[in-house]
């Protein structure tokens, strides 16, 4: 047997025999190694193999824990409340439909799918693409839509790449997801932030940074942004489509939720952009799964190409596999079904969130809550570090993110807290947030 292998064998046999008991802090990777004579990128594998299948889970600069059993319905018992995961609930992903998905993929893609493909994208995908976008008002040519292995890749090709308006610098609004800071940070692209707050950005502020800021592009997340849960306004949408055209600034649009909306009127910024200054982003991460690595742009003819020579060079195309059954997922109707599921369901949990915190008032704590999506935000009067909340929240058994990774170091502060709904159905959501409340306002 491997030492990988002993590992995973050493702790299921010890949550079996309940030595190991929920919540309980296995030891350090270090302590671990020590104890098997191996490496900690031994251990370290163990562990995430053992996360995966949902038998333990990790604090941020805290280790390793065991998860809670589980009753008949799924549900953890005596285990932590999951504010903080930004992934689909895996207990309501398609996972059989899907499967027949990939079986009939693996006929159709005979041909190709142990061959190099086009950079582009799978011919079959880009067609069943333009047609699923209609469903977003997004009308586009197959051959503007171009596919990548994920949200990320696309964002990390768009900070080093260069742009037709020959500028240098990424503006970003603040707070924003992480993964794009990282991206910024690992790609050493210039970039400045605005405040992006319950009630958006100040769009004097934004004029005044198109125009002096040498913007390459405006990166945003227009409807329940991560990690705030604001949506822009239609007038805020044609605002900002107007800068851009005036300062010859490109805007790129994640539109990670779109999935979630409830307000079929709500339309991307895509649709109202008649001067080709959008890139569209849509991943299928967050409503379908994350493992996929599948994502799609819609990119304006003068930056596709550059965009292409990029993308050929960091992975030459993406899995043919993951493109074949996402295009018969999405043709043949079930996603259509599913994506109903799944807006009632997050909508659901959101509204449990709003008469939850309705029901406990707290002086002090001021919330954003969508009507959908996976994500609120709690605002602190307070600027108070997580790592103060946190031996709170472990010992009340509540998971929440550090959301100052949300920031560019000169924004950084921790008057925001981003709460999850993606992992916590309505009973949890009801035990927890009280709790959390409670927490945050002892503190504030």
């Amino acid at each position: 047997m491997l030492k990988y292998e002993e590992i995973v064998s050493y702790i299921e046999e010890h949550i079996e025999d309940q030595t190991f008991i929920p919540n309980m802090k296995l030891p350090s990777l270090r302590e671990m190694a020590g104890h098997f004579s191996t490496s900690v990128g031994t251990v370290l594998s163990a562990y995430k193999y053992l996360e995966q299948r949902h038998k333990i889970y990790s604090i941020p600069k805290s280790g390793y824990y065991i998860v809670g059993i589980t009753d008949s319905r799924g549900y953890k018992k005596n285990s932590m409340i999951d504010f903080y995961s930004g992934a689909p609930d895996s207990r309501y992903i398609p996972f059989h439909d899907f499967q027949h998905c990939i079986d009939k993929s693996l006929d159709l893609c005979r041909e190709v799918i142990f061959t190099y493909a086009d950079v582009q994208g799978l011919p079959l995908l880009l067609d069943t693409l333009e047609k699923q976008f209609k469903q977003y008002q997004i009308y586009t040519r197959a051959s503007s839509i171009v596919v990548t292995s994920g949200s990320q890749q696309a964002l990390d090709i768009l900070c080093r790449m260069p742009f037709p308006n020959g500028k240098k610098t990424v503006l970003i609004e603040q707070p924003i997801y992480y993964g794009m800071i990282k991206s910024i940070y690992l790609c050493n692209t210039p970039a400045i932030g605005i405040r992006r707050g319950f009630n958006g950005v100040d769009f004097e502020e934004l004029e005044r940074l198109f125009y002096y800021g040498d913007i390459k592009f405006f990166y945003t997340i227009p409807r329940y942004h991560n990690p705030t849960g604001h949506s822009y306004t239609k007038a805020e949408k044609q605002e900002l489509l107007r800068l851009a055209g005036k300062y010859n600034v490109y805007i790129v649009e994640d539109d990670i939720a779109a999935d979630f909306d409830t307000n079929s009127r709500n339309d991307p910024l895509f649709y109202y952009d008649s001067s080709d200054k959008v890139i569209y982003i849509k991943s299928f991460s967050k409503v379908l799964m994350p493992g996929l690595r599948v994502c799609a742009l819609i990119l304006p003819d003068l930056i596709k190409n550059t965009f292409l020579e990029y993308k050929e060079w960091t992975d030459t195309y993406t899995s043919i596999l993951s493109q074949g059954s996402l295009a018969v997922y999405l043709g043949s109707g079930m996603f259509d079904k599913y994506q109903d599921s799944i807006r009632r369901l997050y909508m659901n949990r959101m509204g449990v969130l709003q008469e939850t915190v309705r029901e406990n008032p707290a002086p002090g704590l001021e919330w954003n809550i969508p009507d959908s999506g996976f994500f609120a935000c709690v605002k602190l009067k307070k600027d108070t570090p997580f790592d103060k909340i946190q031996p709170m929240l472990f010992k009340n058994n509540i998971r929440l993110m550090d959301t100052s990774k949300f920031f560019l170091k000169e924004f950084r502060n921790n008057h925001y807290y981003r709460v999850s709904v993606s992992k916590a159905n309505e009973d949890e959501i009801r035990a927890g947030i009280p709790k959390l409340i409670r927490i945050l306002g002892r503190y504030n």
